[in-house]
């Protein structure tokens, strides 16, 4: 297998948090979504005395509004804040509302660059509200993820080159009638990949009140998979404000795209040339956010580039417990291990046996083949897990039933 490489920064400045002022209103309006529902978060007590942690608590994103990942709660919130902004200020932020407005005038859509999951969830909310849609995808993509994003209903582009390609191509298409939902940001372009962000907070809320409830222990660790940063940021943010409590965060991304290892070494954002050709897709980026640098920059205290090895080993150790998880949502519990593996590292970090570790599988099997290749068995032979820490219950008009208004 080939090595992981880590790099512990020696002086981090102060994290540049991003703030949300409109949390109340986010959270109202996730739980206004059809089907919403706090995602489990388990405990994995056999894999944590495997590794030598004390706890190991997973938020189980692999299904998230009917969707097989976290992505929605981000294209969601990011994309009901640019109807708003940009087409109809003032308006609630309801489904019905923002109808109304998105179809005000022919010929609206959204538009996305993606490698599979933010691109179904923004084509899952342009069903939602009427909207035609396009999504631009990297060569290489999986036909089962085209195939689920062609479900929604939307158009796929694939284009000749990398993630960071597709997302110049869908730049170009933004005019008066087209809003791009991008969760990377370029210069000139930051609110709607700041919404994106402050959209994946909900469910680290979720985390803390489900720990809150039951008197459980808040995680000292925190390994988070990473692309652009946007997930990171989210985490990091969240957490900021813990002050010495604040876990320490260990960012985990595939060998050959780690922008965020790069742009650290570096001490600036620093683009890692393609092709990019991990199986870890959602994690194929060669090319920091912006917006989220900042953040991931000031409150990431080692970073961990894996080989797909790596992941693969972790979807096994996940599905032996009984938890699906696809490439990129094994990729932090695959961090995690190749981390315990390098053991001056896991000490320079404080990563003991009296460590509580929280990690997110932040999808499912989106690529069934891959799945199946690495597994050895089909999702659906994966389980029963343990049983979730006890969540809140939101009832929504809709729930149980996922939304497909066309």
């Amino acid at each position: 297998m080939a090595e992981s490489r880590v790099f512990l920064p020696s002086r981090m400045p102060p994290p540049t948090p991003i703030e949300d002022a409109e949390a109340a209103q986010r959270l109202s309006f996730h739980r206004s979504l059809p089907g919403y529902g706090e995602t489990p978060l388990l405990r994995l007590e056999s894999l944590a005395a495997e590794i030598g942690v004390s706890q190991l608590y997973v938020k189980d994103e692999s299904v998230r509004l009917g969707l097989p990942a976290f992505k929605m709660l981000g294209a969601s919130w990011a994309t009901a804040r640019a109807i708003q902004r940009e087409w109809a200020p003032g308006i609630p932020l309801q489904l019905d509302a923002l109808r109304d407005a998105a179809t005000a005038r022919a010929r609206r859509r959204l538009v996305a660059a993606t490698d599979g999951n933010h691109g179904r969830g923004v084509a899952r909310m342009a069903a939602m509200v009427g909207l035609e849609c396009e999504i631009f995808v990297p060569a290489g993509t999986a036909a089962a993820r085209i195939a689920d994003i062609e479900g929604e209903g939307a158009r796929v582009t694939v284009v000749q080159g990398t993630y960071d390609d597709t997302v110049r191509r869908s730049a170009e298409t933004a005019d008066g009638d087209s809003l791009v939902i991008s969760d990377t940001s370029w210069p000139g372009y930051v609110e709607t990949p700041r919404d994106v962000i402050r959209g994946y907070a909900t469910m680290f809320e979720e985390v803390d009140d489900a720990l809150d409830r039951e008197g459980l222990a808040r995680p000292t660790h925190l390994f988070l998979q990473a692309g652009v940063g946007a997930f990171a940021a989210a985490a990091i943010s969240h957490y900021a404000s813990a002050g010495a409590s604040r876990p320490v965060t260990v960012i985990v991304e595939p060998a050959h795209a780690a922008c965020l290892l790069a742009s650290a070494e570096s001490g600036e954002v620093t683009e890692v040339p393609g092709p990019h050709r991990s199986t870890m897709a959602g994690l194929n980026c060669g090319l920091p956010s912006l917006l989220a640098w900042p953040t991931v920059q000031g409150g990431t205290d080692g970073y961990v580039a894996i080989p797909d090895e790596r992941a693969h080993e972790a979807m096994c150790s996940l599905a032996q417990a009984g938890v699906v998880a696809g490439e990129s949502g094994a990729a932090a519990l695959a961090g995690l291990q190749a981390l315990i593996d390098d053991r001056p590292a896991a000490d320079a970090l404080g990563l003991t046996e009296a460590s509580v570790v929280l990690v997110v599988n932040t999808e499912g099997a989106t690529d069934p083949a891959n799945y199946r290749a690495q597994v050895g068995r089909e999702p659906t032979e994966v389980g029963p897990g343990p049983e979730p820490i006890p969540p809140h219950s939101y009832v929504t008009e809709s729930a149980g039933r996922t939304a497909h208004a066309r």
